[in-house]
Parts: structure tokens; C-alpha cells; sequence
């Protein structure tokens, strides 16, 4: 027998547990089978490391909570994109104080707050801004709010002297609280984008209307802007439907409160479809039914994003020779304004379940209206 077999031992062998003569300092120790290579079946895993796998499944997807403004919406949009609405308690103390606590974790996560500052308008956006604040110091990893209406808007500028201008203000407030981004719908004026130092996607619920209008298949349509600043936005509606544009001259005589002074374009024996961005107390709109009537218009309709209707809108309306109001959900009806047959309610929860999605996974949000 050679020296090298003198050196052999009797040792344990690791699989079958039989002695078997090994060599000292000899080949390398057998490599395991190609099943012991394999990954172990997610059963098979130790429980911490099935927990974790799964905490970081979640953590890819995003979570959506709201406040009590439009709750509705909010359900709509969570079930248009596959996410539970999130779990937060939401109470007032007996002086009228928010109370507002978050029942999940959201270290880390996409969260995005839906909340339309509508009327009460102070008491939805200080709700708002007290969800923010929960969020931050819960170690949110991004807070986007999504403000289907964005309250305050109508004081841009300083239009007189000595007045606030309170779009900046909700601006700079919604920053303070720690929103990292902003997910609007139809400002009253586009460069209200400009008072935030956050980014901002500004949604238009044009596609919506359109899709709706262009159904309806109306003879010898015209779209008609109720005044100078919408006309960027009726031009947009006009082209994709590509028929003539009209502009209604009209003078602010005081707050809710206007003149409607000329028709300019020729609305003479056309169905007229008026577009604007909000209906307040439906003054305006009514006189500008009324104008375009007398200039010989057919039929009137109106299309606006933001249905706030004050005071006495519901019933100028409904007494009204308008044909029909097409509004979205931006804001929920008043019950009132739910028993007016004329007034039909499209749903913008598809539109911004698509823009949540593209900001979530950083894509492009303008691809939405292309």
C-alpha cells in the first residue's frame, strides 16, 4: 500500500451518516446535488424572511387615503386602480378641532392624500393639512396631494388694492405641512402652478367632457368660452371636436356678480356648448344663456369641471333655458342639485387613477391627454 493510503481514516460520511474512508488533505469535499442548488419553496423559507419578502411587495405599490369632502371619488379611484382605500380615523373634538390618525404603517411609502377643498371650504383644507402633518411624522416616503378642486383659486392677483392672494397662500400652507407634490384638476388659472415649489401636474377634465359631448353628436355645434380667460381651455375643447370657437364678453360688477356685454363669433342658428372651469351661483351662466339665445342660438348646454353651485344655483338652473349642465364629480352635488334632471354628473376617477398610477411609476402624466 502506498504512504498516501496509510493516511486514510475512517470518517462520518455527511449524507448517509455511514463510516467511509476518507483521505487527509485529498479531494475537495463533494459538491452538493443540483436540488440542494435549488431555492427552497416559499414554505421552506424561515418565517422572518417570508415576512420581510412580503412587507417589501407592499411597500411597491402605494397606499391612498381621503378626507371627508368626497369620499365617494376616492373609492372610485382606489377601485379604478386596485388599492384599498387606506385605514385612518377622521373625528372632531366637541369645539370642531380635526382629529385625524393613520390605523396603518406607511414608513416609506407612496401615499397620496385625496381631498377636494370644497365648501365648507376652510374646514377641508385644514383637514388637508392636518392628514399631511399625520403622514410626515409618520415617515411617509412621498406625500402627493390630489385636489380635484382646488379652493381659493379665484383670488390669483391682486385685482384691487390691499387684497390677498389667497392661491399662493394654500400654496405656501400645503408645502409647510410637508406635501411633496400636487395632483390638480382644472385651476381657475394654469399659472396658479407657479405659486407652488413643489412639482405639480395639472389635469384637465376635457377628455371626460369631450368623450360625453362627442356621444351626444349635436348638429352645428359651437363652443363658447363665458369670458376671456377661458378661452385657452375652449379652444383646446374646439379643436378636439373641430368645430368653431365663440367668446362671451362679460364685466365683473362685484363678487358672484356679472355683466354680459357681446357675443364675438356668430352663434346664429347653432347648438351652443358653453365651457367653464367652476359654476358658482350660476349667474354667469345664465346670462350668458340668455345672451346667446337672443343672438339667435338653437339650443344651449354647458359643460363645467367644478360644480360648486351656491346659493341659489340649483333653482336658476332649473329655471333656465339651458338645455342641459354636464358637471364632474370633482365635487359631490348637493342633494338638491341630484333631483335636477338636467344636470348629469360624469366621473373623473379613471382620469386620476391613470395620473396616480404615472406618478407612482414616474411615467409621463401628459401622455394622459395625448
Amino acid at each position: 500500500m502506498s504512504a498516501s493510503n496509510n493516511d486514510a481514516t475512517a470518517v462520518l460520511s455527511p449524507i448517509s451518516g455511514q463510516a467511509e474512508e476518507s483521505e487527509q488533505n485529498s479531494q475537495p469535499a463533494p459538491k452538493p446535488s443540483s436540488d440542494a442548488q435549488k431555492p427552497a419553496a416559499d414554505g421552506a423559507r424561515p418565517a422572518t424572511e417570508r415576512k420581510r419578502s412580503a412587507k417589501a411587495g407592499e411597500t411597491r405599490r402605494f397606499k391612498i387615503f381621503c378626507g371627508s369632502s368626497n369620499r365617494a371619488l376616492s373609492e372610485e379611484i382606489c377601485k379604478f386602480v386596485g388599492v384599498p382605500l387606506g385605514d385612518a380615523r377622521l373625528q372632531r373634538f366637541a369645539d370642531g378641532e380635526v382629529y385625524f390618525q393613520l390605523l396603518e404603517n406607511v414608513r416609506g411609502v407612496d401615499v397620496f392624500v385625496v381631498q377636494p377643498t370644497c365648501r365648507p371650504v376652510d374646514e377641508h383644507l385644514m383637514e388637508l393639512l392636518i392628514m399631511i402633518d399625520a403622514l410626515k411624522r409618520a415617515s411617509a416616503g412621498r406625500i402627493t396631494v390630489v385636489m380635484p378642486y382646488y379652493g381659493y383659486a379665484r383670488q390669483d392677483r391682486k385685482d384691487r388694492p390691499r387684497v390677498a392672494i389667497t392661491a399662493k397662500l394654500v400654496a405656501d400652507l400645503l408645502s409647510t405641512a410637508g406635501a411633496n407634490r400636487a395632483l390638480l384638476v382644472d385651476l381657475h388659472a394654469a399659472q396658479i402652478q407657479g405659486f407652488f415649489n413643489i412639482p405639480v401636474d395639472h389635469l384637465f377634465a376635457s377628455p371626460v367632457l369631450v368623450g360625453y359631448v362627442r356621444d351626444l353628436n349635436l348638429p352645428d355645434l359651437t363652443i363658447v368660452s363665458p369670458d376671456a380667460g377661458g378661452v385657452e381651455r375652449a379652444r383646446f375643447f374646439a379643436k378636439k371636436l373641430e368645430v368653431p370657437l365663440a367668446i362671451v364678453d362679460k364685466r365683473r360688477t362685484d363678487m358672484n356678480v356679472t355683466e354680459v356685454m357681446n357675443v364675438i363669433g356668430d352663434v346664429r342658428d347653432r347648438t351652443c356648448l358653453i365651457l367653464d372651469d367652476i359654476i358658482d351661483t350660476a349667474g354667469t351662466l345664465v346670462g350668458t344663456v340668455e345672451a346667446l339665445i337672443e343672438q339667435g342660438a338653437k339650443k344651449v348646454y354647458a359643460c363645467a369641471s367644478h360644480p360648486v353651485l351656491s346659493g341659489p344655483a340649483v333653482e336658476r338652473i332649473a329655471n333656465s333655458r339651458l338645455e342641459q349642465l354636464i358637471v364632474t364629480n370633482t365635487i359631490p352635488l348637493r342633494e338638491d342639485a341630484l333631483r335636477v334632471p338636467k344636470i348629469k354628473v360624469l366621473s373623473i376617477a379613471g382620469l386620476l387613477g391613470r395620473a396616480i398610477e404615472s406618478i407612482h411609476m414616474e411615467t409621463s402624466v401628459s401622455t394622459l391627454f395625448n
